[in-house]
C-alpha cells in the first residue's frame, strides 16, 4: 500500500494490515529513521529493549520511535492486527499542542510494550478499523480526522500499565551490544545536507538505550575488543569515506552532516586516521 496520494504536505502517514506484509519487504518512500510507528499485535510476541525484555502472551500495543531501538520477535507463525506509520510533522505541535518526543512513550528509557485485555483488544482494533477505512476515503479533511485517531491510540497507550519486565537475562550484554550496532547504523547514511549526527559520543548512545554508559563501555569492550568510542568514530570514518567518493557535497557539508563543528576539526580527525586530507581522498 503506498503513501496515499496528496499527504505530502500534511507529514507521512499510513497503515496496514498485519497478515497482508507479514515476511514481505516494505518499501517506504522516505527515510525510515524518521517514522514513528503503532502497533496493535496479536499473538505470542517478545520484546527486546537493551537489558529489558516483556513477553506477551496473547496480544499489545506497541510504540516504536526511530529514537529507541528495540527487536520484535514473534513467538508463533500466526500474527495478526495493525499498525499505522508516520513523521513527526504529522503530528505537529501546531494542531495538538504535543511534541511526541515529549511524551512517556516515546522517551528513552520506557518499555512502551502493553499486554492488553480481549475488551481492550476490542477497542483498538476497532480505532485501526476507522483508521483504514478513513485513509482510503476522499473525505477532504481525512488527514485531521486520521491525526485525532492517531492521537487517541497515543492517550489509550499513556493509560495503559506496562507489561511485566523481567530481570535481565543471560543474554542481556548480547542484547545491549545489538542494539547499539543497530542505532549506531540508523544514524547513516545522512540525509538531507541540512541533518547531523544526533548521535556523537557514547554516552549519547547509552543514553539512548537507558543503560549506563560504563556497562555500555563495557559490554563493547568485551563483545568487540573496542572502546566504544573507536566503533563511533570508525564508522564516522567509514561514511566520510563513502560521502567524499560518491556524493557531490561538499567537504564543509559532508564535515556538518557528521556533527564536526568546523571543518578543520572534521579535516583533522579525518587525516589523522588516513594520513590524507578529505580533498586529496577525494581527489
Amino acid at each position: 500500500m503506498p503513501v496515499p496520494e496528496g499527504n505530502q504536505h500534511h507529514g507521512h502517514f499510513n497503515v496496514f494490515d498485519l497478515a497482508s506484509v507479514s515476511g514481505k519487504p516494505m518499501a517506504m518512500p522516505y527515510d525510515r529513521r524518521a517514522y514513528y510507528k503503532i502497533s496493535f499485535i496479536q499473538g505470542a510476541n517478545r520484546a527486546e529493549y537493551a537489558d529489558k525484555v516483556i513477553r506477551i502472551e496473547k496480544q499489545a500495543l506497541l510504540f516504536a520511535t526511530p529514537k529507541v531501538p528495540y527487536h520484535w520477535l514473534p513467538q508463533e507463525d500466526r500474527q495478526q492486527g495493525s499498525f499505522c506509520i508516520f513523521t513527526g510533522e504529522f503530528i505537529n505541535k501546531t494542531q495538538h499542542g504535543v511534541m511526541l518526543d515529549n511524551l512517556p512513550l516515546f522517551q528513552p528509557g520506557g518499555c512502551p510494550v502493553f499486554e492488553i485485555s480481549d475488551d481492550e483488544a476490542a477497542e483498538i482494533a476497532d480505532i485501526f478499523r476507522r483508521i483504514h477505512k478513513e485513509v482510503v476515503s476522499d473525505y477532504a479533511y481525512k488527514y485531521d480526522l486520521l491525526r485525532n485517531y492517531v492521537m487517541e491510540l497515543i492517550h489509550y497507550g499513556q493509560k495503559l500499565r506496562p507489561g511485566a519486565t523481567v530481570p535481565a537475562a543471560h543474554g542481556a550484554s548480547a542484547r545491549v551490544s545489538s542494539l547499539f550496532t543497530e542505532l549506531l547504523e540508523r544514524q547513516f547514511p545522512v540525509v538531507p545536507q541540512q541533518q547531523s549526527l544526533g548521535l556523537r559520543t557514547p554516552k549519547d548512545y547509552a543514553d539512548r538505550l537507558a543503560i549506563h554508559v560504563n556497562h555500555l563501555n563495557k559490554v563493547l569492550k568485551e563483545s568487540t575488543g573496542s572502546t566504544t568510542t573507536k566503533i563511533i568514530n570508525d564508522r564516522i570514518l567509514q561514511e566520510a569515506k563513502i560521502m567524499l567518493k560518491n556524493s557531490d557535497w561538499s567537504v564543509s557539508e559532508i564535515s556538518y552532516s557528521l556533527g564536526f563543528e568546523e571543518v578543520a576539526h572534521f579535516s583533522n580527525f579525518f587525516k589523522k586516521r588516513t594520513a590524507v586530507t578529505p580533498l586529496a581522498f577525494r581527489a
